[in-house]
């Protein structure tokens, strides 16, 4: 609660919190329209693939582009300028760099950044969930090993959800359901990015003055960016992903309570303290009513027994949405503003050494589906493209199934025919060696013994 003093008193004695930023697309930009009028943080660097798109980038969220850039990185810590360079190590090693935001929406740079983050003794906030779900726990651990942060980012879904599910815990509630709302309906499985605008509801145009690309916002639609954001937060807080992956229910935020509740007490979860994404359309297509489209959630429980009629009598008295029984109740957040929110995690790591959600476990994973039939020879194009889509699964039944990672399903060839609707595995692609597949495998031989007796338990 006092991160903005702790600011402020960086900046009164000459040291402000010194961040670097790589990846300066449409998250790097919602950062960077707030850290320029954050008092006590320095963005002392930005990273990215083309000097010219990053320095768009400050024009474009209000910086005064002439005199805002450093000629080097001693001129930045000297002045408080900003420097923009292509070279993300560079940045990385740049002397007085506290914090390191990866926003570059790619799981092999971002794993690579956040190695030679620790390796530097930088902290690390990931934007990149699709890094965190692919490698994520084992970076953790290292990063811990380190003695700096491994976070998520908070403003985008799973930190705030983690925020919600800790706060829960805290007051001594259980955790039923967690997660957050959004567009869906089944058909949204085979969307392509040629479908995209038109199930998001913009216009090419629209998409175009924001800067959208189709591919990543067609992970948005095709359900990909559910299933990795909801594998983020079960391996954060060890809530389980549900074993036939997401329902997607028709929910608004006053049932919350009623239909994410166990099956056995009237609900659609097949068991207490799993992550769901509840969706603000009908099946039939109809908006539902009062939905929770850009927002999150948690679903608690007072003591289940006698002695939790107290807790459940505040809920009535305070005017809590409760399910009939009065046991069940929800709070939620209609919105997130997504990388307007980023400074949370970076004053934290540096100012607190505490991460905005980090790994815990691997809990969940999310594999590749295919959204049609597809050949053998056929190349694969990853996370929202035309050919897979991401589906949730628990981490031991993807490994028992040898599931390949969406994170990993992006120019890979296909050895046999894989029918629509069909988990992809590993043994079905042309996987070459690299660094990322080499992490992916070690955390796989870390954690899956871990991960299946906690899954069974």
């Amino acid at each position: 609660m006092n991160l903005a003093a702790k600011l402020r008193a960086r900046a009164a004695e000459g040291r402000p919190v010194r961040v670097g930023l790589i990846g300066a697309g449409k998250f790097g930009s919602m950062f960077l329209s707030q850290v320029r009028t954050t008092v006590g943080m320095h963005l002392m660097g930005i990273a990215d693939l083309s000097a010219a798109r990053a320095k768009d980038a400050l024009a474009n969220t209000g910086w005064p582009v002439d005199d805002a850039l450093a000629t080097d990185f001693d001129d930045a810590r000297r002045t408080g300028r900003t420097v923009i360079t292509e070279d993300a190590e560079a940045l990385i090693k740049a002397d007085g760099i506290e914090v390191i935001v990866d926003a570059t929406g790619s799981p092999a740079a971002g794993l690579r950044h956040a190695l030679l983050a620790i390796a530097e003794r930088r902290h690390i906030v990931m934007v990149t969930v699709e890094a965190d779900v692919l490698a994520g726990p084992l970076v953790a651990r290292k990063a811990a090993e380190a003695g700096v942060v491994y976070a998520a980012a908070y403003g985008d879904q799973p930190a705030l959800v983690c925020e919600m599910v800790d706060w829960a815990q805290t007051c001594g509630f259980q955790v039923v359901a967690a997660g957050k709302g959004t567009k869906y309906l089944p058909a949204y499985h085979a969307s392509t990015p040629d479908d995209v605008w038109r199930n998001i509801g913009l216009t090419p145009e629209q998409a175009a003055i924001g800067g959208m690309n189709p591919q990543m916002f067609n992970s948005f639609v095709d359900g990909t960016k559910s299933s990795i954001e909801m594998a983020a937060i079960s391996n954060a807080t060890g809530l389980k992903a549900p074993r036939d992956g997401l329902l997607f229910p028709p929910c608004g935020v006053d049932d919350l309570p009623t239909i994410l509740r166990p099956r056995d007490a009237g609900g659609l979860l097949e068991e207490a303290g799993q992550v769901e994404v509840v969706s603000s359309l009908e099946r039939d297509g109809r908006p539902v009513f009062r939905d929770l489209r850009w927002g999150v959630y948690v679903v608690i429980q007072a003591d289940p027994s006698a002695r939790g009629d107290y807790a459940r009598r505040c809920f009535r008295e305070y005017g809590m949405a409760t399910d009939p029984s009065g046991r069940y109740t929800a709070l939620y957040r209609p919105y997130h503003m997504i990388g307007l929110e980023l400074g949370i995690s970076v004053a934290a790591a540096a100012l607190r050494n505490e991460a905005t959600g980090t790994p815990i476990g691997f809990f969940s994973d999310a594999v590749a589906v295919a959204k049609k039939d597809l050949s053998p020879g056929e190349m694969l194009d990853g996370e929202g493209g035309y050919t897979v889509w991401g589906r949730i699964m628990r981490a031991e039944d993807s490994l028992a199934r040898g599931a390949l990672p969406i994170g990993l399903a992006h120019k890979v060839r296909l050895t046999r025919p894989i029918a629509r609707g069909e988990v992809v595995g590993w043994a079905d692609v042309e996987m070459g060696d690299s660094d990322t597949v080499r992490l992916r495998r070690e955390m796989e031989r870390q954690f899956a013994a871990p991960a299946s007796r906690s899954a069974a338990a």
